[in-house]
């Protein structure tokens, strides 16, 4: 039993999973989402039917870091590799990985392209809401517009050779994944932002996925989080 004299936590507890608190990140409806076992729930529920052990993951928009700790916790996967835009989210990313004790969960500040080089990125007061494209309301004040490094995409995958994909990254994913090799996947999860891509962006991403022998998995797909798996 914890000793009175312990103190409060350092920590958000979700899933079993540790997220240290800080006030800038974990606040009000994510510290409750968290805390509750809601947040991201559709799609972890998702992704651990998807993962299995001995699996490598590609993860692309890493956020709080969230995705990346449930698969090193949950499966005994060889490694994840997330990549996050947002120059802000790093360190804290890296405390969550470091409060878990994980050894096969990775972060790399970068984004990735068809070709080395670099790009904006918008980050905004709400960080979860930070993109790659301006939206009408950003100014000055609530939005810091900074440069962000690109990685080649294909020497990337060479690299690591990852198994599975998870993309949450805020339209991009109608420009990126259509220019990805992607038939070393077995399978990807990637959550689709209609909003921004339309409906031809959307076909694109099941393009891309068709195009690398990946079929449309309804078992582990809900509304906007979509699966695709080569074989069911």
């Amino acid at each position: 039993m914890k000793d009175a004299t312990d103190g409060p936590s350092p920590y958000v507890m979700s899933k079993g999973m540790k997220f240290p608190k800080d006030g800038h990140f974990i606040t009000g409806k994510l510290r409750t989402a968290l805390r509750d076992n809601r947040y991201e729930a559709k799609e972890a529920n998702n992704v651990l039917k998807l993962v299995r052990d001995e699996d490598t993951v590609i993860e692309l928009g890493a956020g709080i870091g969230f995705m990346s700790t449930l698969l090193a916790t949950r499966r005994k996967i060889h490694n994840v590799f997330a990549f996050e835009a947002n120059p802000a989210l790093i360190p804290y990313i890296q405390s969550v990985h470091k409060a878990n004790d994980l050894t096969n969960a990775h972060i790399t500040h970068g984004i990735l392209g068809k070709r080395n080089g670099s790009t904006s990125f918008y980050v905004r007061e709400n960080l979860l809401s930070s993109s790659m494209a301006p939206l009408e309301g950003d100014t000055p004040e609530n939005c810091e517009k900074v440069k962000v490094d690109v990685l080649n995409a294909s020497h990337v995958l060479k690299e690591i050779k990852p198994n599975i994909l998870i993309a949450d990254i805020e339209g991009a994913e109608a420009d990126l994944l259509p220019a990805m090799d992607l038939t070393g996947l077995r399978g990807a999860m990637i959550e689709l932002h209609p909003q921004y891509i339309g409906p031809e962006g959307v076909n694109a991403v099941f393009r891309a996925m068709m195009d690398a022998g990946l079929a449309y998995y309804a078992r582990g797909s809900t509304n906007k989080v979509v699966c695709f798996r080569r074989a069911w």
